[in-house]
């Protein structure tokens, strides 16, 4: 007996919508389910008092990859925010990316030379040739007093373990420049979809059967026998039942509040990088969009939400995966049983347990789609 459909797709965050998209285009029959009551996975956004609440924690797309971004574009058009943290430590504010504005406000240099100096100088001090943690990394990068102060306490914040015990890959993303560029990212194409994210997954969607509060794992042999192939985007350990153990991944949650004034903090981000205030970071989310709803007036009310970081347990929201030596060896013997199963296909950051940016969840989805419905 031939299937129903062609393609189950569980989840409809950015990887299955892409593939959702793209099979409906190659002339597929496709159902998608979510088990949330809502499309867009975590870039969901929902609408508060005239703004673009972005759900789960802050969303910039930023991407050098111009297939991608001519890819999206096609279901969204990007406003021109570029990112520009700023960075609190007990109350003296500094420049995130790390550029001459921060280098002035700590040392008071004032010319490339000097700041170059005054790094060199501290990366000396700390005679480190081959970093082996974060820790080191950071200080080999920008030296002690920015370590101290900017990123050892955020950093220990957000992944609930001493900057000795993490891997130095991952502060590889901070940028850091002897210029007063103030954009966060190095990106070619970078911006918020106007409208918010939830209207572009939309876009994405549209046409497509989707079912929400659908939990596929208690339903799994009655969703299966609906299609010919399953492309799953939750977590994988999940789908087999834990029954190697569970992955690892850090979780955030978010204390939202809506303000009664126009402007909380005057920017969309800023982190606290001390130890001593519980949260990591205020997101004012009216700012994403230049503090302005989408027929251009200003808003009279802000939505602030306080980031924290928590250690992820079973049942919570699974954000980032921990890329330490244990977690990447048990996703490896879960990746091994992924491959036996034949009908289904395993994508997104859940599902292939990556620490994805949104533009590599889409070349992911879109490398499958070649494969796949070639």
């Amino acid at each position: 007996m031939k299937s129903m459909y062609d393609y189950l797709i569980v989840g409809a965050g950015l990887y299955g919508a892409v593939f959702a998209q793209e099979a409906k285009r190659a002339g597929k029959s496709v159902l998608v389910i979510d088990k949330r009551p809502h499309i867009a996975g975590n870039v969901y956004t929902e609408k508060v008092e005239g703004i673009n609440v972005h759900k789960y924690g802050a969303h910039i797309f930023h991407t050098n990859n111009k297939k991608v971004w001519d890819y999206i574009t096609r279901f969204a058009t990007f406003n021109r925010f570029t990112n520009s943290p700023v960075a609190n430590y007990h109350g003296e504010l500094y420049s995130l990316p790390f550029n001459m504005y921060t280098f002035n406000r700590m040392w008071g240099v004032v010319t490339p030379e000097e700041a170059a100096a005054k790094i060199e100088e501290q990366r000396q001090a700390a005679e480190i040739t081959e970093p082996s943690n974060l820790e080191e990394q950071a200080i080999s990068l920008v030296g002690t007093d920015i370590y101290e102060k900017l990123i050892k306490g955020y950093t220990e914040k957000q992944w609930g373990r001493p900057c000795t015990e993490l891997p130095a890959f991952i502060i590889k993303r901070l940028p850091v420049r002897l210029t007063f560029d103030n954009n966060y990212f190095n990106a070619l194409y970078q911006g918020i979809p106007v409208g918010g994210y939830t209207k572009m997954v939309a876009n994405l969607l549209d046409g497509i059967e989707v079912r929400l509060n659908e939990d596929y794992l208690e339903k799994k042999e009655q969703y299966d026998a609906m299609a010919e192939k399953v492309i799953y985007t939750g977590a994988i350990d999940a789908y087999f039942d834990y029954k190697l153990g569970t992955l690892e991944y850090r979780s955030v949650r978010f204390e939202n509040e809506t303000l009664d004034k126009p402007n909380f903090q005057g920017n969309a981000a800023v982190n606290y990088t001390d130890v001593e205030t519980p949260w990591t970071r205020i997101i004012e989310h009216k700012w994403f969009e230049f503090g302005k709803d989408e027929d251009g007036n200003d808003l009279p009310k802000t939505v602030i939400s306080r980031e924290y970081s928590s250690e992820w347990k079973p049942g919570d929201e699974p954000y980032y995966p921990v890329n330490d030596e244990k977690n990447g060896a048990l996703y490896g013997q879960y990746k091994e049983l992924a491959e036996k199963e034949p009908k289904v296909i395993f994508g997104g950051r859940l599902g292939e347990y990556k620490y994805y940016d949104m533009d590599a969840v889409i070349a992911s989805a879109l490398d499958m789609c070649e494969r796949e419905l070639a």
